[in-house]
């Protein structure tokens, strides 16, 4: 009986939990409390000031005033900078000429070389770039590269105009030249001081990319500023670095401010496909300034020549020489009988300052030498075996050496 009342109540309890389960799975509501009522308390109390609405911010006249700002600079700018289309005739003579076999069926002329009709063949060579009007009489400033060695150079205003060009000078060591075009109230281009920039400023770069093109801009920012050890042949460098694109054609021409400024000439990119890859060089202004104005007043430059080779002063030759900054120009080699032989400039030593400014480093102090006329005599202050000294050089002309 005991057996049959626990079976019994066994199975009601499993009857019960299956309900309760299906319950609260189903319909949970029903198993809820009465929540407990508390006893009524006054409404906290609600401040009715009107709430101040957020400042709005008007994009449009924002995004407007950035676009105003870039397009009045490139338009201040756009209408100085030019096409430049060159050209050269090349003469070449055939190499079978001169080959034993091919003189044998078509002899010889009376000089002893291959009979082979004409003698040489010329070949049409053509070039293009960019240049920018610097003064209104018709003087452009452009890369040396652009016009070296033409024979005929031809520039193509912004407002299509196409007018013969004639070299005025050229400096390969910068890879600056200045060409001239006849006529006069041209628009020349605005300058700006290439040394107060920084990088991370906006900069425009307008040139004629591939000759296609015409007049384009493209805009980034400057990357780094005077940029050193670019290529081999050039000792005055001091690159303005941008990432604004610059292409095939846009040589020679503007890299311009965010307030249309010229501040520099386009010159080069660093590339390992042939293709911009972000990283352009710029001659800046403050270098490229100074040697036009001698290539328009004289048609050469005359740069200031100390007769030694210099470097950059290393945490290793800082230590070999018990030198506590690795600021100033390590003389490594000078030239025998050269300007600063002939006042005692010895190897080892260390320039700091020059006619009393101080020099940081190997390309301010190269750059700052050549700056001076030949015939001028600059004080010259040394660092020597942990002793400061002056000596006096007059410097002599500094040798014409192509850039490579």
């Amino acid at each position: 009986m005991m057996t049959r009342l626990w079976l019994v109540f066994a199975q009601v309890c499993t009857v019960c939990l299956a309900v309760l389960f299906t319950v609260s799975a189903l319909r949970p509501e029903w198993l809820s409390r009465v929540p407990f009522v508390s006893a009524p308390t006054a409404p906290p109390a609600v401040n009715t000031a009107p709430i101040a609405a957020p400042a709005k911010i008007d994009s449009s006249t924002t995004n407007a005033s950035i676009r105003g700002g870039f397009a009045d600079a490139a338009g201040r700018a756009l209408p100085s900078v030019v096409k430049i289309a060159t050209s050269a005739e090349r003469k070449f003579r055939h190499p079978f000429l001169d080959d034993p076999t091919f003189q044998r069926f078509f002899g010889r002329d009376r000089n002893g070389r291959g009979n082979g009709g004409n003698d040489e063949n010329s070949q049409q060579m053509r070039g293009e770039g960019s240049g920018v009007i610097v003064r209104k009489d018709g003087y452009i400033l452009t890369n040396n590269h652009v016009v070296e060695g033409a024979q005929r150079i031809l520039v193509e205003l912004s407002d299509k105009r196409v007018l013969p060009a004639k070299i005025v000078g050229t400096d390969p060591e910068t890879d600056l030249a200045v060409i001239k075009i006849d006529g006069d109230n041209f628009p020349a281009v605005g300058f700006g001081d290439s040394r107060l920039l920084q990088a991370g400023e906006i900069v425009l770069a307008i040139g004629n990319p591939f000759g296609v093109f015409g007049n384009t801009v493209t805009m980034g920012i400057v990357s780094a500023v005077g940029r050193t050890q670019i290529g081999e042949g050039s000792p005055f460098e001091s690159f303005i670095q941008t990432d604004a694109a610059i292409n095939q054609g846009n040589s020679g021409g503007a890299l311009v401010s965010a307030s249309g400024e010229l501040i520099g000439i386009n010159t080069s990119i660093f590339t390992r496909t042939g293709d911009f890859s972000g990283i352009g060089f710029a001659i800046p202004t403050a270098i490229a300034v100074p040697i036009m104005e001698q290539l328009i007043a004289t048609g050469e430059v005359k740069r200031g020549y100390l007769g030694a080779s210099l470097g950059s002063v290393s945490a290793e030759i800082a230590e070999r020489l018990a030198l506590k900054e690795t600021t100033g120009a390590y003389v490594d080699a000078v030239v025998d009988g050269g300007p600063g032989a002939r006042a005692g400039l010895r190897p080892n030593d260390v320039i700091v300052e020059v006619n009393g400014r101080a020099v940081k480093d190997r390309p301010e102090a190269i750059n700052t030498i050549a700056g001076i006329s030949p015939g001028q005599t600059v004080e010259l202050k040394l660092r020597r075996r942990g002793e400061l000294i002056e000596i006096k050089v007059t410097l002599d002309k500094r040798p014409n050496r192509p850039r490579q």
